[in-house]
């Protein structure tokens, strides 16, 4: 008789913690998606925690020092590496989706302090929700400029 309390006292135990780590694992869990992607699944993901990456419009930048409120606009580049390279690698890849004007968009608005290195053509990974209004709100911003770091290390180099 005292076996079987062990064993239910037990198979609660694995059953709580089981339910702890999944819980917690989709509560913190992000979808890697493209402007594309989110575009078409928009319904499914307002207000849900995702990361999406684009080509940083330059004339869409707008900046109030006063409110710390970043608002610019994202173009569609894809999320496979090997089609990136394909294409003629990152650089090539975020110049073309900034100038074709069939390219999906997003807005997106960021509040805190404006980064160095937001500018035409830099690639933005941005983690937040999209609003209902079809507007991303991102909580944070990281920003590739690969044009930057191409025309650096030549000089880089020369210096060495």
């Amino acid at each position: 008789m005292q076996i079987n309390k062990f064993m239910i006292g037990g198979i609660f135990i694995l059953g709580a913690v089981v339910f702890l780590i999944w819980s917690s694992s989709a509560a913190t869990s992000e979808y890697f998606l493209t402007v594309d992607e989110l575009n078409e699944k928009a319904a499914k993901v307002v207000d849900k925690n995702v990361r999406v990456s684009g080509a940083v419009l330059g004339d869409s930048i707008q900046y109030d020092a006063d409110s710390l409120t970043l608002t610019f606009e994202v173009a569609h580049v894809p999320g496979d590496n090997a089609e990136i390279e394909a294409q003629g690698g990152l650089a090539e890849v975020l110049h073309q989706a900034v100038i074709d004007p069939s390219r999906e968009r997003m807005t997106v608005v960021y509040v805190g302090p404006m980064p160095d290195l937001l500018r035409n053509e830099a690639q933005a990974i941005m983690t937040g929700h999209l609003g209902a209004d079809g507007v991303f709100y991102a909580e944070e911003l990281l920003l590739k400029c690969p044009t930057k770091y191409e025309e650096a290390i030549p000089e880089q180099a020369a210096n060495n």
